[in-house]
């Protein structure tokens, strides 16, 4: 590693009461789960953090429950999980999707869906979905339990509404209705960064999440509206262009990404006109 281990400090807390006390008392710390985004940043020498706080063991953040008509899935639960949940399968199938599309097994085996929020990735590939899907994201701290709208979450790249004293504690999905729909752009299926990647839902209301068109993984409402009145996926894909930022990278370019994201949103649209699902065929 590029990193001199011996100058990271490791906390172990027992339980979510002793981590989020250390968060409050011996921070700023940085949380450690599957840590398949912060190994890769002690690797390469570029993560500044040096002070972390373990919390994998914390079972209280972990499992897939249903209350009322509300799917909460805690941070800590993994991709594998998720793939696995007879219960995700059934009520939103399209993250199930995404998760098969994160990285190598090693990495569905390691990496939760609490640590795809937190490291806020425009290219995350959960979160169009989580987005699409109207989640709100459990944040918790010593002193209250506080509920935000992935809509509101992200405040910029890699910037969010977390304070350092709270942990993100879970994910609520609250009913999902209507046709569901993932797709991501990538070199490859999986193991990649996707160059461009969207999930959508059909039903009474049209939404649709892109990542890897901005500095945050956005909403495009015009374009919902758009499609909703009825008008031509033409003039829908015309509007796609105005609520997209996409940029210049390694990965590709502003103008081909543009390409694909309206290419993407025919196939959402075509895909999901007739009350179909539309993933990735495996």
């Amino acid at each position: 590693m590029n990193t001199a281990i011996a100058s990271l400090q490791l906390l172990q807390p027992s339980s979510l009461t002793a981590a989020l006390k250390m968060l409050r008392d011996d921070g700023p710390l940085t949380p450690l789960a599957g840590g398949t985004d912060i190994y890769v940043g002690l690797n390469f020498g570029t993560l500044k953090d040096r002070r972390f706080i373990d919390i994998s063991p914390i079972e209280a953040m972990r499992g897939v429950t249903v209350r009322g008509d509300v799917l909460r899935v805690g941070a800590l639960t993994t991709y594998r999980e998720l793939i696995e949940s007879r219960v995700v399968n059934r009520l939103v199938p399209m993250l199930v999707a995404a998760s098969r599309e994160i990285g190598a097994v090693q990495i569905q085996n390691r990496g939760t869906l609490g640590g795809n929020v937190a490291n806020g990735s425009p290219a995350g590939d959960t979160l169009p979905v989580l987005l699409a899907a109207d989640a709100l994201v459990e944040l918790q701290s010593c002193d209250w339990v506080r509920k935000v709208p992935l809509r509101d979450y992200y405040t910029g790249y890699r910037r969010s509404v977390l304070r350092r004293d709270e942990l993100i504690t879970a994910i609520e999905i609250p009913a999902v209705h209507g046709s569901q729909f993932f797709r991501k752009v990538g070199t490859r299926a999986a193991q990649s960064i996707s160059k461009v990647v969207i999930a959508g839902v059909h039903g009474a209301e049209v939404r649709i999440a892109f990542g890897s068109v901005a500095p945050t993984v956005v909403r495009v409402p015009k374009t919902e509206a758009a499609l909703a009145s009825g008008a031509s996926l033409t003039e829908a894909q015309e509007i796609l262009q105005t609520e997209i930022v996409p940029i210049d990278d390694v990965r590709s370019t502003a103008a081909y990404r543009r390409r694909v994201a309206a290419n993407l949103l025919e196939d959402f649209w075509r895909s999901t006109g007739r009350g179909r699902a539309g993933f990735p065929q495996k």
